[in-house]
């Protein structure tokens, strides 16, 4: 028990500080203004069109890092900084989440797969701790097998959870591959602004896996509480 709160801990102070350190290198990058003068919706828009896409709009979202490809309405969303400015970090993230526009036209298997995931995430990320304790305390109270299958049946949410954001990893490094590969080879941006929208990029991945594996150990956590306290 006191291991998996030190682990959590652990888990959350790097989360912390991959966060923090992703912000930083946006701001930093955000000053590195491109030569081209390209705003991010520009950058975007010529990416898509580039890739022979054109049934995708590139639209400006309110808030800061809440930029989303949302394949259900085909919209790549940017949030207002990046729409806007004319910096190596804006365009970096401009063409990664065209990159998720780009693995949706081509039919990207993960990405496939994690978008039908989306269903049973947003139903057992709420969900799933709840029934788990609403088994164990009826297995221990009740002491009849139902509380321990309620308590399965959590944990088997809890697993699509963690496993969509296994899923998420692949997703996030190819588009960010794409868009790497996009701006070099069409020669949008000098080497120091790439060298920028490039690490700026290695940062925002590293947030997803340390989000994958605190979802692991808290998939692991509940797997001991329920297993070992059947065997009690």
């Amino acid at each position: 028990m006191l291991g998996y709160y030190v682990l959590i801990g652990l888990i959350a102070l790097v989360s912390f500080a991959v966060s923090a350190k992703l912000k930083s290198k946006f701001e930093y990058y955000s000053k590195v203004h491109l030569r081209n003068g390209m705003s991010g919706a520009e950058i975007a828009q010529k990416m898509l069109s580039d890739n022979g896409i054109y049934d995708v709009r590139v639209i400006s979202t309110p808030g800061r890092l809440t930029d989303h490809y949302n394949p259900a309405d085909k919209t790549v969303n940017l949030s207002e900084a990046v729409y806007n400015e004319r910096n190596a970090a804006a365009a970096a993230v401009a063409a990664h989440e065209v990159g998720h526009a780009v693995q949706h036209a081509t039919a990207y298997s993960m990405l496939k797969l994690r978008s039908q995931l989306v269903p049973v995430v947003n139903i057992g990320s709420g969900l799933a701790p709840m029934v788990i304790v609403i088994g164990l305390v009826m297995g221990a109270a009740a002491q009849i097998g139902i509380g321990y299958y309620v308590a399965i049946a959590g944990l088997v949410l809890m697993a699509f959870v963690t496993l969509f954001s296994f899923i998420t990893l692949p997703v996030e490094y190819d588009a960010s591959n794409r868009a790497l590969a996009w701006l070099k080879n069409k020669n949008m941006l000098t080497p120091q602004e790439y060298d920028g929208a490039q690490d700026s990029l290695k940062w925002a991945a590293r947030t997803y896996v340390v989000a994958a594996i605190g979802a692991l150990a808290t998939l692991l956590y509940w797997a001991l509480q329920v297993f070992g306290g059947s065997r009690r």
